[in-house]
């Protein structure tokens, strides 16, 4: 995707985020996240957003930790983190193309670096705070989900520090029914290795809109959420290993 429709969904996602966290408030539980309530899930996300907007605007090259949450609950929380992704969809909207910044994963250019992973990171993060409403998610783009599912497999998973290992090899297959993306993932001792396209045989196969794909990869549904066929212990191995 073009940076300029990246940041477009990144202001998009934000705001669905807010107004969801809002309804749901601060006191909510997010099931997606066990363990969180809503004012984790703005803290967490918030914080991210202004870390995020320091690298834009600084031009950043070494990496530092998340900066401390806020002393904020309630309407006020809301409003915190509101503030935050304003000034990060700002920041991405004026930055120089040429910006040289850290970029912790492989990408064109710092700056489209930047802009597709905090649409991801919004947009997942926005389906927790609606997860807390107990309301069903805003649809996805397709062509963005597809690229969310990129980034996770080819970028994410592709590190060494990918905790997602089998000493049998083993493949698994992830196929939209309503694009044309297949992704063939090859799981061993070695980071998994990731291949657009169905070639070869696959121990396992999960088939499913391209959004529901998305959110069963990043752990925001369960696999049961989709069609399956082949050894499904696969896909629970994925599920139980490939946090990030």
């Amino acid at each position: 995707m073009e940076i300029a429709e990246l940041i477009d969904v990144l202001d998009h996602e934000g705001h669905l985020m807010a107004d969801a966290a809002g309804k749901a408030g601060t006191d909510a539980r997010v099931p997606t996240c066990p363990g969180w309530q809503v004012r984790e899930l703005l803290s967490h996300t918030g914080r991210v957003h202004r870390w995020a907007t320091r690298y834009i605007t600084e031009g950043l090259t070494e990496g530092m930790q998340l900066g401390d949450g806020p002393e904020l609950d309630g309407a006020e929380l809301v409003a915190w983190f509101r503030e935050g992704h304003r000034a990060l969809v700002k920041a991405l909207t004026d930055a120089d193309p040429d910006l040289e910044c850290l970029a912790f994963l492989p990408a064109p250019s710092p700056l489209a670096f930047w802009a597709r992973r905090q649409a991801h990171e919004t947009a997942i993060h926005r389906v927790d705070a609606e997860s807390a409403l107990g309301a069903d998610h805003s649809p996805f783009d397709p062509a963005f989900a597809a690229d969310g599912i990129d980034e996770l497999l080819t970028r994410f998973h592709g590190r060494e520090r990918s905790r997602v290992r089998m000493a049998t090899p083993r493949t698994l297959r992830l196929r939209a029914t309503d694009t044309d993306d297949v992704w063939t993932v090859r799981l061993s001792e070695e980071p998994p290795h990731t291949t657009r396209g169905a070639e070869g045989d696959a121990d396992c196969e999960l088939t499913g809109p391209v959004g529901e794909l998305y959110l069963v990869a990043w752990n925001r549904l369960p696999y049961s959420a989709l069609s399956g066929k082949g050894d499904l212990s696969l896909a629970q191995v994925w599920r139980e290993q490939s946090r990030v």
